[in-house]
């Protein structure tokens, strides 16, 4: 039996191309621990101008919504920056103790990593048989893509400061929840019609979605994208009736499907 052609790849991060504990142990802390010195330094820039109104419409809607833990932030003026800053703390605090994905939060968490990957405090870490694939694929004349949970900025810092060098070359474009939630189908069918901007005429055969979580791995199956779950180190235990096939390595995705 002949191998199903694939022609694009998509790739998850966390417990997919990197391992989780590098994401929970080390890029988490981080910015938690940063986070007030960060709104101290950059506080009246307008990127962080932009991050705070992003929180605060975010507090806005989660008590709209009836959230337990929404955190209403004041308006900036010019004597109420201590109040400010202290209810943005809670709010990104709030959201990471339960692991929210807001947009919100993963736009504030990449500028604080920004300054971290520049100054070398951080540095990316990305397993071994990623970057032989990152070859194989370009070898082949495979676009890759990643979506994932952190903002676009995150990722493009985690992979251009990698253990592994700068890995963008190898990276054709990426998403993250501005196209919607990972465990939504209509965001699978967004990410198709962007690709084909770029690739007109492809099918969602065509490609291939590599994650850890069985739930994203059902919403992009649902579009007819082709799906691989990752099983890593650290990785949550899969469900005994996970339908979907399995890599340990993507050094095996390269038998189980062919690249056009």
């Amino acid at each position: 039996m002949s191998q199903p052609s694939i022609s694009i790849v998509i790739l998850d991060i966390e417990g997919t191309t990197t391992p989780i504990s590098f994401v929970a142990d080390v890029l988490f802390p981080y910015a938690r621990n940063k986070l007030k010195s960060h709104l101290e330094q950059q506080w009246g820039t307008e990127e962080l101008n932009g991050d705070i109104d992003a929180l605060r419409k975010l507090g806005l809607d989660d008590t709209a919504a009836g959230h337990k833990d929404a955190v209403l932030i004041p308006e900036s003026s010019a004597t109420n920056k201590n109040e400010v800053i202290d209810a943005v703390c809670q709010s990104v605090y709030n959201q990471m103790n339960v692991d929210r994905k807001t947009t919100a939060l993963k736009q504030l968490q990449g500028h604080i990593w920004d300054a971290g990957y520049k100054s070398g405090e951080l540095k990316g870490v990305v397993y071994d048989d990623v970057l032989r694939a990152f070859n194989t694929w370009r070898d082949n004349k495979v676009p890759t893509y990643i979506y994932s949970s952190g903002s676009i900025l995150g990722q493009k810092l985690l992979f251009g400061y990698s253990d592994k060098g700068d890995l963008l070359p190898y990276l054709s474009g990426h998403f993250d929840t501005t196209i919607g939630l990972k465990v939504e189908e209509q965001s699978y069918t967004r990410i198709l019609s962007e690709i084909s901007k770029a690739h007109a005429g492809i099918q969602a055969g065509q490609v291939l979605f590599v994650t850890d979580n069985p739930l994203e791995a059902i919403a992009a199956d649902k579009v007819g994208i082709r799906v691989l779950v990752a099983v890593r180190p650290g990785n949550k235990e899969l469900p005994s009736d996970l339908k979907f096939d399995t890599v340990d390595t993507f050094d095996k995705i390269h038998s189980t499907f062919s690249y056009a």
